[in-house]
């Protein structure tokens, strides 16, 4: 059997002019050198910044972070807790005198406090489990976070003979009785929930302040008198059976009494807590079991009266709300025509657009997902990302121009020729809808030659593209290919009636925008349309899995982490509460021919195409279990197939570098088998 690794190709025999320039374009070990600027945090008094420092350890194959800290104006950037460990999660103290952060100390994550005047730092805790979500109080005492608590709820066990003595028999048997037992990056769950925790910062115990068998996940706000925490949870009679049903409550620190806030149905979160005190923001909607609803931004009195949504006019999904130094409007983060944006809304409902370009914290494929913090001036810093750098430090404030301070990827990518990303729209030959999506194409692109075609579809599927940078699509330009990202129906960021396009109804017509989009590409004048390929991930594997079901246009396909059948999907895939109440019409056994009909595994008799299929052996989120299935199925069929098993990966295969790596070089070498427009290279 050969293989041929594309991005592997050596140089040898090629003009010293060829070779120079493939030197210049991007290229796989390049990605081990990419650096992002992650959670920024901004000081009280908008004087000062500090952030995490993200890039990889080529040995290791894994991330590497520091903290950084810089003047807001660009000025004296320099490390303050770095070396062989791992550093996040910085929080200024109130007063910004001090500030705390996360360090794994002997392979365990501790909190540590940094004395910013004079540079001490000690050690706070002795943990067992990681902590999260920290928070300050408002006298700067204490640092509320939450952390794993074990609990033994009886599971079944069985009275065993004793083993001999030097007899070695086979490890301890495991028995699960929970819905929800394992999760996607995590496996198999330990028994016990999130809980919350105080901690004196002068040193001392953390003491846990929630009770019950509930998780209380995420940052803890505290109350303006710092007596109580304002959380989210799910406290139902059953968290699992209504996975989203989440209130805000009051959490009273001296004696471990909730009071709830919030009582719809449907999930209430992010509380925020007013510098006066006097109100909370939170996000959510009412649950109608679709399966895309954006959240809007709620605001009510502390007590939990007169709650009402001051979001209304923007349809929009509505994150990671920060109130303003005055208490008169909120920052907010979010998602606009593949464009991630910081707003301001005023407590009228009037919305103000701050920053765009909100984002660069995904290397791999160019999804949303950025951080932002707002100092008690209005002064805010954030992660800025576009399509030819990852997320750099960036700050501004009302009425000003944005500023980005720093170039971590400059010395990488400042002498490299990068695909040029440009955006293009279409309408669907299904109802003339317009479909947005991003053209990346490669370097030294003349409109006058004609390129092979990558679909790349995304997953989710209710997420989103962007003009943002994207590793993947830079490298399959660097081997000479256009790459179309496309947001079909379903994609968020549109609102919600586009999203929810697809509900009960996923794949369908989304499958015709991307033939639409492939279209209006060849449309152009510059594709090779006898070369033609389609990838995607996740729901992008759903979709691509589906495409080669229903049309025989492409070369080859390269189905990454996909789903094949949605029956054995939503019983066998982490989420069990979750997908069938929320993408079908019920139980499985009950629609069983709704099931089928969207399952690509129905469409397998159909499929010509040469098939790669790709997948996390510890993916938990799309089982190895679905590749087999289309593996198996095309195998019967006598399709041209493979199947790459990634080991120790879970469903973000690009978790390590070197998998990023060896995912883009196998569906290049798959491509490439069957890529008619130039010869092989072995």
């Amino acid at each position: 059997m050969r293989t041929v690794i594309v991005l592997a190709i050596a140089t040898l025999g090629v003009s010293p002019a060829l070779a120079q320039d493939l030197a210049n374009r991007f290229t796989a070990k390049d990605v081990f050198q990419l650096e992002r600027a992650v959670d920024p945090q901004i000081s009280p008094d908008g004087r000062t910044v500090v952030y995490v420092r993200a890039g990889f350890d080529i040995m290791a194959d894994r991330s590497r972070s520091a903290i950084w800290i810089m003047n807001v104006d660009g000025s004296d950037p320099r490390p303050i807790a770095s070396g062989p460990n791992n550093y996040s999660q910085p929080r200024w103290s109130p007063d910004g005198s001090r500030l705390a952060y996360v360090s794994t100390e002997d392979g365990r994550a501790q909190i540590f406090l940094r004395w910013m005047d004079t540079g001490q730092e000690t050690k706070l805790t002795n943990l067992t489990e990681s902590p999260g979500g920290m928070s300050w109080s408002p006298d700067g005492q204490w640092i509320a976070f939450s952390m794993f608590v074990a609990h033994d709820e009886g599971t079944l066990s069985a009275d065993m003979p004793s083993q001999p003595d030097g007899a070695e028999w086979g490890p301890p048997i495991q028995v699960i009785d929970q819905l929800n037992y394992r999760a996607d990056g995590a496996g198999y769950l330990d028994e016990g929930d999130d809980h919350l925790f105080v901690l004196p910062v002068e040193g001392g115990t953390p003491r846990q302040v929630s009770s019950g068998a509930y998780d209380h996940g995420g940052t803890p706000q505290w109350g303006a008198d710092g007596q109580a925490l304002i959380i989210s949870v799910n406290r139902t009679a059953n968290p699992q059976e209504e996975p989203l049903n989440s209130d805000i409550f009051s959490l009273s620190i001296a004696d471990g009494s909730y009071t709830q806030l919030t009582s719809r149905f449907g999930p209430d979160g992010s509380p925020r807590v007013s510098p006066d005190g006097r109100l909370i923001a939170y996000t959510g909607f009412d649950d109608t079991f679709q399966g895309y609803t954006v959240a809007k931004l709620y605001v009510m009195n502390r007590d939990g009266s007169n709650a009402r949504m001051i979001s209304g006019n923007l349809d929009r999904d509505v994150g990671n709300p920060q109130w303003s130094g005055d208490s008169r409007g909120l920052f907010i983060q979010y998602d606009d025509e593949g464009n991630t944006k910081i707003g301001y809304v005023s407590l009228s409902g009037d919305v103000q657009v701050l920053a765009e370009n909100v984002g660069g914290l995904s290397l791999g494929r160019p999804y949303s997902g950025g951080q932002y913090s707002v100092a008690r001036n209005g002064t805010f810093t954030f992660t800025h990302g576009t399509p030819y750098q990852p997320a750099e430090l960036a700050v501004g404030r009302l009425g000003r121009d944005v500023q980005q301070l720093t170039s971590l990827n400059e010395d990488l990518l400042g002498h490299k020729e990068l695909g040029q990303v440009e955006e293009i729209w279409w309408e669907s030959s299904y109802d003339g809808r317009r479909i947005q999506g991003w053209i990346t194409k490669p370097p030294g692109f003349n409109p006058a030659n004609q390129y092979p075609l990558v679909l790349e579809i995304h997953g989710g599927p209710f997420a989103n593209y962007g003009d943002r940078f994207s590793a993947e699509n830079q490298l399959y330009a660097s081997e000479g290919y256009v790459v179309l990202s496309a947001n079909p129906r379903g994609s968020s960021s549109y609102g919600q009636e586009f999203g929810n396009l697809i509900h009960h109804n996923y794949p369908s017509q989304d499958y015709d925008d991307l033939m639409s989009g492939v279209d209006a590409v060849i449309a152009q004048g510059y594709i090779d349309s006898d070369n033609l390929f389609v990838t995607g991930g996740s729901g992008g594997g759903v979709l691509s899995a589906w495409t080669v079901g229903k049309t025989d246009r492409f070369a080859a396909a390269a189905v990454q982490k996909p789903v094949i059948n949605w029956y054995s999907f939503v019983l066998n895939a982490d989420g069990l509460d979750f997908f069938w109440k929320y993408w079908f019409p019920g139980k499985p056994w009950d629609h069983a021919e709704h099931y089928m009909a969207r399952s690509p595994i129905h469409y397998a008799g159909n499929v010509t195409t040469p098939t790669m299929l790709i997948t996390g052996e510890v993916d938990w989120r799309t089982p190895m279990s679905e590749t087999e299935q289309f593996y198996g199925a095309l195998q019967i069929q006598g399709v041209e197939t493979t199947m790459v098993r990634i080991p120790d990966a879970s469903h973000g295969i690009a978790n390590r570098p070197s998998n990023l790596i060896a995912k883009v070089a196998y569906i290049t070498s798959w491509f490439a088998k069957y890529r008619t427009d130039r010869k092989e290279v072995s």
